[in-house]
């Protein structure tokens, strides 16, 4: 692991997103919450706050942190059958948290496809990527 005790203690902020795109049948389930396993989005919304939690458990070099706070979004694009998240992870520390803003990402995506897979095994997912990062000694960067 990089050494980063003579890092600044600084907020740190980022923001990750990504896509699951399913059949029109999947999506509707979803959506009006009457999937046989449960409430996909709300599940998949606490399986993505454990997930940032855990991430040190999970990238092997990532160095476990206080996170101070998880935000968990979802978007529905029936224009194109996808299902969107995006994560917003903070905390106060000496190294960022994007590979945290990641994990949770994947695996709130990860949990919607397990969920849904006995009805839809072709779902894709997508788009994994940071969008946003603040704090630190390269200060704010954002994706085009």
């Amino acid at each position: 692991m990089v050494d980063v005790g003579s890092k600044a203690e600084t907020k740190r902020v980022a923001r990750a997103e990504g896509s699951i795109t399913m059949q029109p049948p999947t999506l509707a389930l979803i959506e009006a919450g009457t999937h046989k396993k449960g409430d996909v989005l709300g599940i998949a919304r606490i399986a993505a706050i454990g997930g940032a939690k855990r991430c040190a458990d999970l990238i092997p070099l990532a160095h476990p942190i206080p996170l101070t706070r998880v935000a968990v979004d979802f978007a529905i694009d029936r224009a194109t059958l996808s299902l969107h998240i995006e994560v917003t992870a903070e905390t106060v520390g000496r190294t960022g948290v994007e590979m945290e803003a990641l994990t949770a990402v994947s695996v709130g995506l990860l949990t919607i496809y397990d969920m849904c897979k006995a009805v839809d095994r072709g779902m894709t997912i997508s788009a994994v990527r940071l969008l946003e990062k603040e704090g630190g000694k390269s200060g704010h960067w954002k994706a085009e």
